[in-house]
């Protein structure tokens, strides 16, 4: 699929720069028809050379664009939308990736009949290998979700949800790298405790990990199954299990998602006011 129509980012940060990459890897686009606005210099400078793309500093210069991305700080959202509503109509798609921010807050700010689609990413993205959930607002179209889904489907995988489950999906999965991270951590130290050096500790421990999860996705089995395959009876594995179930490993993950979940809906009524 090609995208139709010059692609804008109100906002240049790595979240944008992901985007682009993924966008041009695709080959949704060409580089000569997206543009970055950011305030900051280098940042610019970095994306013209990196990607062969223009980039400005007001954002009335994406008034030609047909989809804009807003990719700043929750905490600035506001105060932008009310910037760029004289300019920002329902010709253009209008998607957010500021954690948050709900569609009514940004519908409310801009002109009747924009079309906005809200989206949850995660940090992966940046390998493109990311999770994003998309919701639409009142006035999108299937072919405007459908776009979106191209363009957030070229880093990683994307999927359409109502956006009343956006604060769960950033509770698991836009929350859920840093508890991915920290368990990568704890097992390398795992390793050093045993007396691996840190280096073989973390070779290993890394290559373990993604193949776990690439034979999860080839397989299609389900985790508990291949939980199953590792573990004799009277071995090892269980024996490690064990002492984790004792730890209350699993119930303290699903918590963290729960917390997580509560703290984002909190800080969206923070933002929203």
């Amino acid at each position: 699929m090609k995208l139709q129509g010059k692609i804008g980012f109100l906002g240049g940060g790595r979240m944008a720069e992901a985007l682009i990459k993924g966008i041009l890897q695709a080959g949704l686009t060409e580089s000569s028809r997206i543009i970055a606005i950011d305030p900051d210099k280098d940042r610019r400078y970095f994306l013209e050379e990196t990607f062969a793309i223009s980039t400005g500093k007001s954002h009335s210069e994406l008034a030609d664009s047909a989809i804009v991305i807003l990719a700043v700080k929750p905490q600035i959202m506001g105060r932008l939308l009310e910037e760029c509503a004289g300019w920002l109509n329902s010709r253009h798609l209008v998607i957010s990736i500021a954690a948050g921010i709900p569609i009514a807050f940004i519908a409310e700010r801009l002109n009747a009949g924009c079309r906005i689609i809200r989206v949850m990413p995660n940090t992966p993205a940046l390998v493109l290998e990311g999770a994003s959930a998309l919701s639409g607002g009142a006035n999108t179209t299937s072919d405007d979700m459908e776009t979106a889904s191209h363009i957030f489907s070229a880093i990683g995988k994307s999927l359409v949800l109502p956006e009343n489950y956006l604060d769960a999906v950033t509770g698991l999965s836009g929350s859920g790298p840093a508890y991915v991270f920290m368990f990568i951590d704890a097992l390398i130290d795992g390793g050093v405790k045993v007396g691996l050096s840190r280096q073989d500790a973390e070779i290993l421990v890394l290559q373990t990990v993604l193949g776990s999860v690439r034979l999860a996705l080839e397989t299609g089995k389900h985790p508990a199954l291949l939980k199953a395959m590792v573990t004799s009876p009277g071995g090892t594995t269980i024996a490690g299990l064990h002492e984790l179930e004792k730890a209350g490993f699993k119930a303290g993950i699903m918590t963290a998602v729960e917390a997580a979940t509560r703290r984002s809906e909190e800080l969206g009524k923070l933002v929203v006011g």
